[in-house]
């Protein structure tokens, strides 16, 4: 089959290296100039296997109101005169309650654990160095409130396969020395030894590159924007964009926050709303004051992850719109947190700061398969913040879908 892909983000890529390899021809098309240059390019570059417990969480609401009075929060929260927004905030608040999580997360981890096993196939023999280490993960807690909760959600899911041990402040100190400067904060965390880390934009780019260079039936088309989705005779047909319309046996639509719009002229309301979040990428300038394994700060909803020689420090979830701009204030906060858990690991001097727009459901599930009543037409969306962690498990499942085979798991939930 011809396959047009929209986005050459993580998620588009990975679906064309699935369709690659069962024989289909793809052209991979995006506005921008490079691979990996939207929400794939400085993202947190956490591998997150078993931490996919939704955002819409039970104990969410009323913690909403502190945050949103906090300028230094992870959350916050801009009006926009966008329909889209408020339906989106509305579904997500119905979202947080007990009964929806756990089904969620349990479909998650389904979907993680199948991008874990695909992602562990393809570093091993991985043409191209994407600062892959399986790292692991340490996920702080700041009381013992906190910590009996975590507990909690370990417990539940060992049950669906996930291998976490909880540990006391002494043993997170032990595990990650680096850790100490923040030792009085620390009641205890989860440790998790399979997650991994690795740099996002690095692994777009190689993968771009390998993919162009060791498959002729693969094309990259970047710098075209697509203005329109073309549907004729009952199906989709291709695509319209600046460089000239484009025909295809079938269209996947992996634009992220960007999805919306192209999908609104057939008729299809995507429940997809951008979480702004922001990073830093540090040269690590003291080795030993560096993090080795992947660490979060729950309290602060802050990611930090080594990735090669720099430090990865990402957080914050804006509802604000769908600009890019780097605000002053976010940047601040994030800053000041980084200094204050690994003050000695950089020499602050280069920040490398970005801002990106994850595309998040209300729900925390991604939308994967067969877009209804739209034949030709297929959906690898809405991955929000596991974007990199779940590409490989939401391609494979894509492949399927387009060759008419049974999906690697149920997608219950995860259809439009």
């Amino acid at each position: 089959m011809r396959v047009l892909i929209l986005g050459a983000g993580v998620t588009g890529l990975t679906t064309a290296q699935s369709l690659a390899a069962e024989g289909h021809s793809v052209t991979v098309v995006d506005a921008e100039t490079r691979a990996g240059r939207g929400a794939s390019f400085a993202n947190g570059g956490q591998l997150s296997y078993s931490y996919v417990a939704p955002f819409a969480g039970p104990g969410v609401v009323g913690k909403v109101p502190g945050w949103m009075l906090d300028p230094d929060g992870p959350l916050r929260f801009r009006p926009q005169a966008d329909p889209g927004q408020w339906a989106w905030l509305i579904s997500f608040l119905r979202a947080c309650n007990p009964t929806t999580a756990e089904q969620t997360t349990r479909r998650l981890l389904l979907l993680s654990m199948l991008s874990r096993d695909l992602m562990r196939e393809f570093s091993a023999s991985a043409a191209f160095d994407f600062a892959f280490a399986p790292a692991g993960k340490l996920v702080l807690q700041p009381d013992a409130a906190a910590l009996a909760g975590a507990r909690r959600q370990m417990e539940l899911q060992a049950g669906w396969g996930s291998a976490q041990s909880a540990l006391s402040r002494e043993e997170c100190l032990a595990l990650e020395p680096a850790l100490g400067g923040i030792a009085h904060r620390i009641a205890g965390g989860i440790h998790t030894p399979s997650e991994d880390a690795g740099d996002c934009r690095l692994f777009c780019e190689g993968l771009a590159q390998s993919l162009t260079r060791s498959n002729a039936a693969v094309t990259l088309q970047l710098g075209t924007r697509v203005t329109q989705i073309i549907r004729a005779e009952g199906r989709v047909r291709g695509v319209m964009t600046t460089a000239g319309v484009m025909e295809a046996d079938a269209v996947v639509l992996a634009l992220g926050t960007g999805a919306r719009a192209l999908a609104r002229p057939l008729g299809l309301a995507l429940p997809i709303y951008p979480l702004k979040g922001y990073s830093l990428s540090l040269p690590i300038t003291d080795d030993a004051a560096a993090p080795r394994i992947s660490v979060t700060d729950s309290a602060a909803k802050v990611v930090y992850a080594r990735i090669g020689a720099r430090l990865r420090v990402a957080g914050m979830a804006d509802v604000v719109g769908y600009s890019t701009a780097l605000e002053e204030q976010r940047l601040s906060t994030l800053i000041r947190q980084a200094r204050a858990a690994f003050p000695q690991a950089s020499d602050w001097r280069e920040l490398n700061p970005w801002a990106g727009l994850r595309p998040a459901t209300p729900t925390g599930l991604p939308i994967l398969g067969a877009a209804p009543g739209h034949p030709g037409l297929f959906l690898n969306l809405g991955q929000g913040s596991l974007g990199f962690t779940l590409a490989m498990g939401s391609a494979a499942i894509l492949a399927a879908e387009i060759a008419g085979r049974p999906p690697p798991i149920p997608l219950d939930g995860f259809r439009l």
